[in-house]
This record gives C-alpha cells, sequence and structure tokens, in this order.
C-alpha cells in the first residue's frame, strides 16, 4: 500500500448512503483521487443497494488486520466486511441497525489510529435512533470514543465561507447554560488552528451575538457579559476576530464575503444561512479530534430511499478534501 487510505463508514443501512457512494466513484474528480477508499459496512447490502440501484463495480474485500492493507486496490470498491442481518434492501430506518453501526465506527477509528490517518469520513446517521439522546450528535459521539469529551468542535466548511455554531444540536432552552467565554474561546482557538496547520491560512472570523440586533432589555447583555470579552481575549492571542455582530444582518453578501468563517451561538442561527447560501455545496467536520471527521452536510434522507435521486456533492466534497489534506 503505497499511500494511506480514505477511510469511509458506511453509517445508517437505510440511509442514501450507498447511492451517494455510487455516484461519487463515477464522478471525474473523485475519479482522479490516487489514494484508495476504503469502505467499512455491509458487502451483502453494498452488492445488494448496487444491484437495485443499477450499478456496477468490482468489489475487492479486505480484512481488517492491519497487516493486510496492502492487498487494497485502486480500482475496485474495498471494503471491510461487517456483518448485517436484514430483510428488505430497502426498509424504515431503526434502532436494529445499531449495533452494525457501532461496530463500522469502531473499526473504522481503529483503523484511522493504526494507519495514522488523519480522516474519517462517515455516512449519514440517524441521531434519533442511534444515539438514543446519549449524545447530541454524532459530532459528540466521536469525541466520546476517542477521549476528547468537550474539545469537539463542529464545522460546516466551504472553501469560501464556513460556520460553526458554539452549541451543536440543543435545545434553544439549553443553549444558555452552555455557552461561556471560555468557550468560545476554546472553539475559536480550534478554528484557528485549522485553518493554518491544513488550509495553510490565518482566517478572518466573525463572532455572531445571541440577541436580536445583539441587543437586550437586561443591564448587561450576554453580548456584553461573555462574546465581547471573548473576542478581545482572542484578540490578544492574535486571532483576526471581530464582533458580535446581528446574525440577522452579517449573512448579507457584502458583509459575509468579508470572513472565511462566522461563529454563531446555536445550531440553526449559522446553518439555517450556509445552506440557504450553498445548498449542499459544503462538508461537516468535527475539530479537536485525534483526526478530522467528516460527514457529508445531510443526513440519511430516507424519504429519498431507493429512488436514485439524491445529490452525491457534499459526499464528493469531503472525498476530495480528504484526499487534499490525508
Amino acid at each position: 500500500m503505497k499511500s494511506k487510505p480514505i477511510i469511509l463508514v458506511a453509517g445508517e443501512p437505510y440511509s442514501v448512503f450507498y447511492e451517494i457512494f455510487f455516484k461519487s466513484l463515477k464522478n471525474k474528480n473523485v475519479k482522479k483521487i490516487k489514494s484508495p477508499i476504503l469502505l467499512v459496512g455491509s458487502k451483502k447490502l453494498l452488492k445488494d443497494h448496487m444491484h437495485a440501484l443499477n450499478y456496477k463495480f468490482n468489489i475487492n474485500e479486505v480484512d481488517k488486520d492491519f497487516s493486510k492493507l496492502q492487498k487494497i486496490k485502486n480500482n475496485k470498491i474495498n471494503i471491510i466486511n461487517v456483518n448485517f442481518s436484514y430483510k428488505k434492501t430497502f426498509d424504515k430506518i431503526s434502532s436494529k441497525s445499531n449495533n452494525y453501526i457501532s461496530e463500522c465506527c469502531n473499526i473504522a477509528i481503529d483503523l484511522v489510529t493504526k494507519t495514522k490517518s488523519k480522516v474519517l469520513i462517515n455516512g449519514p446517521i440517524s441521531k434519533k435512533f442511534f444515539l438514543k439522546k446519549k449524545y447530541f450528535g454524532m459530532t459528540e459521539y466521536f469525541a466520546a470514543k476517542t477521549g476528547r469529551n468537550n474539545k469537539e468542535v463542529m464545522l460546516i466548511y466551504n472553501k469560501d465561507l464556513s460556520v460553526c455554531p458554539i452549541t451543536t444540536h440543543l435545545p434553544l432552552k439549553k443553549i444558555f447554560s452552555i455557552i461561556t467565554k471560555n468557550k468560545i474561546v476554546d472553539n475559536v482557538k480550534t478554528i484557528n488552528n485549522f485553518y493554518i496547520k491544513y488550509l495553510k491560512k490565518k482566517p478572518k472570523i466573525a463572532l455572531t451575538g445571541i440577541n436580536p440586533h445583539c441587543e437586550s432589555s437586561e443591564k448587561l447583555s450576554e453580548e456584553d457579559k461573555i462574546i465581547s470579552p471573548a473576542v478581545k481575549q482572542l484578540k490578544k492571542n492574535k486571532i483576526q476576530v471581530t464582533g458580535p455582530y446581528p446574525s440577522d444582518t452579517i449573512f448579507l453578501k457584502k458583509n459575509y464575503k468579508n470572513f472565511n468563517v462566522i461563529v454563531g451561538m446555536y445550531h440553526d442561527q449559522v446553518l439555517a444561512p450556509i445552506k440557504t447560501i450553498y445548498a449542499f455545496d459544503a462538508i461537516n467536520i468535527t475539530l479537536g479530534l485525534p483526526f478530522l471527521r467528516i460527514t457529508p452536510d445531510h443526513g440519511p434522507n430516507q424519504n429519498m430511499l431507493g429512488k436514485n435521486k439524491s445529490s452525491a456533492k457534499s459526499l464528493i466534497n469531503a472525498l476530495q478534501f480528504a484526499n487534499k489534506i490525508k
């Protein structure tokens, strides 16, 4: 094996993953990737999806033993088989697949560690059924699996503009207890380090406020008590950060074009605008782990299962990005 493989977890078996995976392999830019792609998932389900969706690829089964990874081939789908028992190729998502997904993730994390790879990509996974409220999202799941609890940072990355929510998959009523000056400082430092290490540039970062128009009827708002002091401290660390800005105007084109990253205080504050601007032309990257965990910026999309109409754009972006920094 001349180069490290790009390790890819199949994710939820009843998602559109295999469809977008097949479409990605047909993409001209993905075909140019020289590093072999190593899939962790069910070989039988892969073949059944291939047949049902009318795709044809040669398959190369690889042993999960690290010493045998030299058998990976560029011109085939390389797969480490994880057994999954099912009756229907396309079915409803349920907790029945949880053990399968967990085993796939464990194998992939072990492989990333042994190969010293910088990247792990996972296909869409249902938070509702797989996580069962134990974790807020897959971002926190991978942090826990790698011993990096509370160090994780969610970055929705696009080459022109990325966004980061300080709080991730939390109900709005819970975010105020999570947002602190230290958390903002730590997250922004992690983002800054990522841009410098992997993208070779110092990013220009904007912070949003949390209240409408960055104003509050209280004597001291969260902007005054938390966000502005965080900005002040970050500037002392020579980080190019400004704010807080009202979130209803920062995403106007004349404003956001001045920044590489906009950091918001909660999930929809920044994810709704970024998806309005770029749709699925972005990827979800978890920073703060021993490796970069990347996933397409969408869920299992079960309503489209078996229809062969889903966009592979985000997975294509993920594979291309992984290849650049691997």
